[in-house]
């Protein structure tokens, strides 16, 4: 993951970033006292974002624990024993790895085990100043209730874009449960906020995506250069076309042998306001406020990975309704929203 060269003195943004991980602890991924709080991160993360979190957790009244493990060559690795072991005794979960391990076994057995997993893969003190501590979480989390409510009324969302990405996604009323789906008392996986879609009939999506901002993994793509465009028939995709990072993409998917790499996975929208630009992390990239992201490899379906691109000015029509147009929501019941999160 692309370094973006961020001030690495101790005291850099030290009043913001305490602020912020106090807000991630009270409000974003509410911890009580007495809970047991694991705070996990690879050696490539930010020890100052793991210090304020594991102090916050603390001032709340719960038991911070801090792991920190190895930087494993490629996201969704097993973690070492000892870190799943931990994962599954947690009640809360905050995990800061650049290789973050969201689709993994040990995650899996961890929220089965009851705990609540916040996913903040390679956060650093900006991106938790700017993607949390400044941010109006609320209205955030209003309109991406929105933009799932327009779209799921809808009965064909059709995305567009002037890159030459067009693609028809018939809305599938009763959608299976996702990854973020909670039951009382029982354990799921959250994600850094300003992220919401639309659940479509997969095996009916069909046209060209265009992904112009970045692609991850591999860590060899990234923010991209020059676009990447891929037809999609039934769901898969059929053909990869671009320069050099192309290339890259298209062999990474080719090496593991797995037709399930190849079928897309989700349809989301980005619209964190603290995210205006492609940064190399995909957390915030897959956010970047305005843009739409689209995941390929449903490890749910047996895909040994899955990976994230970025179209950064999409038009999006639902039933002809536009919602967004060229990366600017422009649908009446989410202007006031947007207005609010002092975006656009």
């Amino acid at each position: 993951m692309a370094s973006l060269g961020t001030e690495t003195r101790d005291d850099y943004l030290g009043f913001e970033v305490a602020r912020a991980a106090r807000k991630a602890v009270e409000e974003v991924m509410p911890v009580n006292a007495g809970e047991n709080v694991v705070i996990s991160c690879d050696s490539s993360g930010d020890n100052r974002v793991v210090d304020a979190v594991a102090r916050a957790a603390y001032a709340a009244g719960a038991h911070p624990v801090v792991i920190w493990y190895e930087t494993q060559p490629d996201a969704q690795m097993e973690p070492p024993k000892p870190v799943a072991a931990a994962l599954a005794a947690a009640d809360v979960w905050f995990e800061f790895g650049v290789q973050y391990i969201l689709y993994t076994e040990a995650r899996k057995a961890a929220t089965a085990a009851g705990c609540r997993h916040a996913c903040y893969g390679g956060m650093d003190v900006d991106m938790l100043v700017r993607t949390i501590g400044r941010v109006d979480y609320p209205t955030m989390t209003e309109l991406g209730r929105r933009l799932h409510e327009l779209c799921m009324a809808a009965s064909v969302v059709r995305l567009t874009d002037d890159n030459g990405t067009d693609l028809v996604c018939p809305i599938d009323p009763n959608p299976p449960a996702y990854l973020g789906a909670r039951a009382p008392g029982a354990g799921y996986s959250q994600m850094l906020g300003g992220q919401s879609g639309f659940s479509a009939r997969i095996d009916e999506v069909s046209g060209v995506m265009v992904f112009d901002g970045a692609i991850w993994p591999p860590a060899e793509v990234g923010p991209l250069s020059s676009p990447v465009r891929l037809e999609v028939e039934a769901g898969y995709v059929t053909k990869i076309d671009g320069g050099p990072q192309a290339k890259v993409f298209e062999r990474w998917l080719a090496h593991f042998d797995n037709r399930q790499m190849y079928r897309l996975a989700h349809l989301s929208f980005g619209f964190n306001p603290g995210v205006t630009r492609i940064t190399g992390r995909i957390v915030e990239d897959e956010r970047v406020f305005g843009c739409l992201d689209i995941g390929i490899g449903p490890q749910n379906l047996g895909a040994p990975s899955h990976t994230d691109g970025i179209i950064l000015r999409p038009t999006i029509l639902a039933d002809g309704e536009t919602i967004e147009r060229d990366g600017v929501y422009v649908h009446p019941e989410l202007l006031d929203l947007v207005q609010r999160l002092e975006v656009q």
